[in-house]
């Protein structure tokens, strides 16, 4: 990691580029309760700590797989799915937790805590639930994988965080795309994927769309009838972001857009946008043509709490905000 960061610095890509790698929950010695969560006694010290201080020095996250699916009975199973529930109590905070997955982040949140990096974010690298399992296996199913990843997408992205990092939204990644139908080991491992391996969904997770050549209207036309989804929203810098958060915006789009429409040419000296020269207003107009570009979702546009959308085009002159 520290060697990949440096070449990506003698390239002048470090600040765009972040280093991390996922670790599995089997990270942890302890986490019930999860105020107790702790890395495993040599590993924590020789091995963590020092990646921590790595993550923290080059401002990137530490990732982490949790699955509720493999910690749930069948007493738990609506603890584990976000389904209601009764909930379990810390006893050391006093705080009751009413799904599986913040306690399994809190736990890790504990850990790092105790190191000293309680100030990191983290990254679900990977998480799901499969479609099929084992006919002993508790929860695996189609209405189960489709519940779960449809209430996780609600709750990262909802801003409420966990009760020990409250007022977050979490960058989460599904495990996975395809099921994995030559995959080895039990039948659970084969099933983990929104789709199969011929492109047909596996569920009805909400994120498919006909592909038929009358099924999905153009950019230009009305959605279904209606307004098109974000049609007349602006993506902009949140009054008060500060300057850092908002110059890494910048560099992390401007990469992530290279090849896409104008990218970041308009916002480059000589661009239509570049005056005025201020990061705030670099970074508007980057945060939006980020946000348009992935489809307008309001989540396009948390950035880390430091965007906001708005109804009011924020173009000006000859630098037009793309919508």
């Amino acid at each position: 990691m520290q060697t990949l960061h440096a070449a990506l610095a003698g390239a002048s890509l470090d600040r765009r580029i972040q280093i991390s790698t996922p670790h599995s929950l089997g990270i942890l010695s302890a986490s019930t309760p999860p105020s107790a969560g702790k890395f495993h006694g040599g590993y924590d010290v020789h091995i963590l700590k020092p990646l921590l201080g790595f993550l923290r020095s080059t401002n990137s996250p530490f990732m982490i797989n949790p699955y509720p699916f493999f910690g749930c009975s069948e007493e738990t199973l609506d603890y584990a799915l976000f389904r209601p529930n009764l909930g379990f109590l810390d006893p050391n905070t006093r705080i009751r937790y009413t799904n599986m997955l913040d306690a399994q982040l809190d736990a890790v949140f504990s850990a790092m805590k105790s190191l000293g990096f309680g100030d990191l974010e983290i990254v679900i690298a990977e998480t799901g639930w499969p479609s099929k399992g084992e006919p002993s296996q508790i929860g695996a199913g189609q209405e189960n994988a489709a519940q779960y990843n449809r209430n996780l997408m609600r709750h990262v992205n909802s801003g409420d965080g966990t009760p020990l990092m409250p007022n977050r939204t979490f960058e989460t990644y599904i495990f996975s795309l395809f099921n994995e139908d030559l995959k080895p080991g039990p039948t659970c491992e084969r099933n983990f994927g929104l789709f199969g391996p011929d492109l047909t969904p596996a569920y009805d997770v909400g994120i498919a769309r006909s592909s038929g050549p009358t099924a999905t209207p153009s950019p230009a036309e009305p959605d279904g009838g209606g307004e098109r989804k974000g049609a007349g929203k602006w993506c902009v810098a949140k009054e008060g972001a500060d300057v850092d958060s908002l110059q890494r915006n910048i560099d992390y789009v401007c990469g992530a857009l290279v090849g896409l429409g104008p990218g970041c040419g308009p916002i480059q000296e000589g661009g239509e946008c570049f005056f005025p020269d201020t990061v705030r207003a670099h970074a508007a107009y980057a945060m939006n043509a980020f946000y348009q570009a992935m489809g307008r979702n309001d989540y396009d546009c948390d950035f880390r709490r430091t965007g906001a959308i708005t109804a009011v085009d924020p173009s000006y002159g000859n630098c037009k905000y793309g919508h």
